[in-house]
């Protein structure tokens, strides 16, 4: 009977014992999982809260509009907080009309800089610099020399990235409102186009690369398609400016990109990008299309034009000599 009572209470200590491992097994499981979900739900929540805060993107664009777009590109070199210093422009007119009384037209570019630290612009603490660039073209430079009386063409070398239209306007000369890697950087001054010699350049010094280079700038200067003005940006008031581009009446047909560029103790600090569009209206445009589009049909219809007006002239001629 003892070794029943004995073997019943091993028993029981036994289930006992079982009980309170599964028991105590079971409350640190729950409290393990508790814990590891907290740590998941605040690594989400963390996760989440820097995806809100993360910053915009620095190009923006405007959409659902039918102007031309607006492009803000900010200088990777310096952060931009919520409270830095941003320039804000745009010009006086999008689409400007080439027809066959088109003498030339100034457009305005006009701006503000946010968050400006300055009392006015007595201060001299910005500067802006206006660049307005049309698109890039292959062209060709020809060097002439007198040779047995005549003037002949010796040598010709083919640049390539020399825009069609290249205007410059700051607040003060280029070369002491910056460093001059940070205008080469830029790509700001006439020096400083990325003209690339693509053709004829070889077996050429530095020296006459850049004589071609340098003619190629005075030839664009002579027909008024390489501007610069050193003082045409004026300030107004605390932080508002403006500036004056003049288009020639041979500016090249097609896009103008206008940058304008905000400096503050000769570093580059926010840039800002529009669009100016030249585009044929009326019968030059109906011409132009038709001439490129069509050459060969055109070709032939100028020649029909050129026949029918000479029969024409000669009937009228010999009327009158009847007459």
């Amino acid at each position: 009977m003892r070794l029943i009572q004995t073997g019943l209470l091993k028993r029981l200590v036994g289930l006992a014992v079982g009980a309170s491992a599964v028991l105590l097994f079971g409350i640190g499981a729950n409290a393990q999982f508790q814990f590891n979900s907290q740590f998941n739900s605040q690594f989400q929540a963390q996760f989440q809260a820097s995806a809100q805060f993360r910053p915009a993107t620095n190009l923006q664009t405007l959409e659902g509009s039918t102007e031309r777009p607006l492009i803000r590109v900010q200088s990777s070199g310096r952060a931009k907080g919520p409270e830095s210093e941003r320039v804000e422009a745009d010009v006086s007119t999008r689409s400007v009309s080439i027809t066959s009384s088109f003498t030339g037209v100034e457009i305005v570019v006009f701006g503000a800089i946010d968050n400006a630290q300055t009392l006015g612009p007595e201060a001299g603490l910005y500067d802006i610099v206006v660049v307005v660039k049309g698109r890039n073209q292959t062209l060709t430079v020809r060097q002439k020399n007198w040779r047995a009386g005549i003037w002949i063409n010796t040598r010709a070398v083919k640049f390539d990235g020399a825009p069609s239209y290249y205007a410059i306007t700051s607040t003060r000369a280029l070369d002491e409102l910056a460093d001059p890697f940070v205008l080469r950087q830029n790509d700001i001054g006439f020096n400083r186009i990325p003209m690339r010699p693509v053709d004829g350049w070889s077996g050429l010094t530095s020296g006459e690369l850049e004589d071609f280079r340098q003619a190629l700038i005075r030839l664009k200067q002579s027909e008024r398609l390489f501007q610069r003005d050193d003082y045409g940006v004026v300030f107004v008031g605390r932080n508002l400016f403006r500036a004056t581009i003049d288009l020639p009446a041979n500016v090249p047909v097609g896009p103008l990109t206008a940058y304008v560029h905000l400096l503050r103790d000769g570093q580059l600090i926010d840039t800002f990008t529009t669009q100016v569009t030249l585009e044929r209206q009326g019968l030059e445009r109906y011409l132009y299309n038709f001439a490129f589009g069509q050459p060969l049909l055109y070709g032939i219809f100028c020649v029909f034009v050129a026949v029918l007006a000479g029969l024409t002239a000669s009937a009228v001629v010999q009327r009158m000599r009847r007459g």
